[in-house]
């Protein structure tokens, strides 16, 4: 009820033109605190941007050594292989010498290898004869991996390589196809400015030991599950 009755109160104290003036200044003090505000919200952020600017330069001045670097890219996620050929991709920008082995995928063509082979700087060989349900004869895939592991350790002694990708090793190595302690000698006695990419599901801890990059790639949802096949340009 007093709420009815407060125009009238108000315009019975102020003629109708201060109440017109007081309406106004509160519209100025309104607009004055808001600019304030995000005069103050701009001075934050900055302040916020200078301090991780100051801890990231911190952390690049500390970054002084240069040699070749191992990375492994496991986990049950999609792209593993994928950031591998990226690396590839960038490794070529910087006209490197790189080398691809494949160890279990081999039974179809693929995009990257269609286009990784248009480039005389790359020596892809694709070794495998398809994922280990498909072969279904343990002999033969023992055999399959050696030849593929003799490939890629002429690579991994060779220092005209500079980026070598090992796509799947780490299937051969969960299966006990080639000896663990075998590769892990080789990537440590491989030359000192040579970079190797390992990728593959269920890497061993004593990969991932001695290894200077390591991402676990981790499923949310994969299109296959929902009836998707793999298709061009996205998993072949």
């Amino acid at each position: 009820m007093l709420a009815n009755y407060l125009p009238i109160f108000v315009f019975s104290i102020f003629p109708p033109n201060i109440y017109f003036f007081l309406s106004l200044i509160g519209v100025v003090l309104l607009i004055m605190s808001d600019t304030e505000f995000n005069g103050d919200k701009e001075e934050r952020h900055r302040d916020r941007m200078q301090r991780k600017k100051s801890i990231v330069d911190k952390e690049i001045e500390t970054a002084t050594q240069e040699r070749g670097v191992l990375l492994v890219n496991t986990g049950n996620g999609k792209g593993k292989s994928s950031s591998a050929f990226g690396m590839l991709a960038r490794a070529l920008g910087h006209d490197m010498k790189v080398g691809v082995v494949q160890f279990i995928k081999g039974t179809f063509s693929t995009g990257e290898e269609a286009f990784f082979r248009r480039y005389p700087e790359i020596d892809y060989y694709v070794m495998g004869e398809g994922y280990t349900w498909e072969t279904q004869n343990l002999e033969r895939d023992i055999k399959t991996a050696e030849d593929a592991w003799n490939k890629a350790y002429a690579m991994l002694s060779n220092d005209k390589y500079q980026l070598v990708v090992l796509d799947e090793l780490n299937i051969a190595l969960k299966y006990k196809y080639i000896s663990l302690e075998k590769v892990l000698n080789a990537l440590l006695a491989r030359p000192a400015m040579q970079h190797v990419v390992v990728t593959g599901r269920a890497a061993p801890t004593e990969l991932i030991d001695i290894a200077d990059t390591v991402t676990e790639m981790r499923e949310i949802k994969h299109a296959y599950k929902n009836g998707i096949k793999a298709q061009k340009g996205v998993e072949l």
